[in-house]
């Protein structure tokens, strides 16, 4: 097999299990982890490079949420996703992230910007509190 093959092939890797999981928030090590599980030996640098490659390209969008958590990644339909605003909520006690597409808060990001000059970066919002299930217990 040429070496561009197997660079072709883990990327097919890649996007297969991303997709997989779509809607989904993944770190490297739940990809190395589910690649390594599957039998397919790739190493962690190469899958944080093909996660990256894939981020500039447009299919996959890295969340760096704070310096305590790991880079969260998650695959992007091209056929399908839409560019909508979206927001995350963490759990402070599970660490669980949470997509959030909300109109309302669509129109507050609107809102920030128009009366106070201040345009929020959506891959870095956050709000922190604590899920349904943490809060059962």
């Amino acid at each position: 097999m040429a070496k561009g093959e197997y660079k072709t092939k883990q990327r097919e890797e890649l996007i297969e299990f991303l997709s997989s999981k779509e809607g989904e928030h993944v770190t490297v090590n739940d990809v190395c982890k589910h690649l390594n599980e599957s039998g397919k030996k790739i190493g962690t640098t190469t899958v944080y490079r093909g996660l990256e490659k894939l981020v500039d390209e447009g299919f996959v969008k890295k969340y760096v949420l704070d310096a305590n958590s790991p880079a969260c990644f998650e695959y992007i339909n091209p056929l399908v996703h839409c560019g909508s605003t979206c927001f995350h909520l963490k759990c402070t006690k599970c660490g669980k992230l949470i997509h959030l597409h909300c109109d309302d808060l669509a129109e507050t990001k609107e809102h920030i910007l128009e009366h106070h000059g201040f345009s929020i970066d959506l891959q870095r919002t956050v709000f922190y509190g604590v899920c349904d299930k943490c809060r059962e217990d």
